[in-house]
């Protein structure tokens, strides 16, 4: 299955797979050797540590490797879909009781950061966005009750 990525989201994860790879892994290698050297291994603290960390680390390059090879890299800045909510697109909206604006990106799962204002393209929020137009009105299921937005603006930032 196809997992879609922004070609930022890209980027971030192929470098957080090569800092796994090139720094993390050799200093959990070396911290296992070290722990070793102190000793009887079934006390050892250090040691259960750094094994608990590199099972951690190897689970995590392997997540990052089975998603970089079934990414479905889409460039936003070459998408072309007019006023449409799609995947990548950066939505404002405005609460329409409080006229209140908040800004989103819809991303890939993996990319997904709230405070940066990413969310999910499988959330319940960019499903609801999804096909929708610049200046449509829309009603959202949020934690704190039923929302209504307009959408202000649609814009394919890269």
């Amino acid at each position: 299955m196809r997992v879609p990525l922004t070609a930022r989201g890209a980027t971030r994860l192929r470098e957080e797979l090569d800092h796994l790879k090139s720094v993390k892994r050799p200093e959990i290698i070396n911290a296992i050797a070290e722990a070793r050297a102190h000793g009887d291994l079934k006390e050892n603290a250090e040691y259960h540590a750094a094994r608990e960390m590199q099972s951690f680390t190897e689970g995590r390059i392997k997540e990052l490797e089975a998603t970089l090879s079934n990414a479905q890299v889409i460039d936003v800045a070459k998408l072309a879909a007019g006023s449409r909510v799609v995947f990548g697109v950066t939505i404002e909206l405005a609460d329409e009781e409080s006229d209140e604006t908040v800004t989103y990106q819809i991303v890939g799962d993996l990319e997904a950061d709230i405070r940066q204002g990413w969310i999910s393209v499988s959330s319940p929020v960019a499903r609801a966005l999804i096909g929708k137009h610049e200046g449509d009105s829309v009603s959202i299921e949020t934690p704190r009750g039923r929302k209504s937005y307009e959408i202000v603006a649609v814009r394919y930032i890269g």
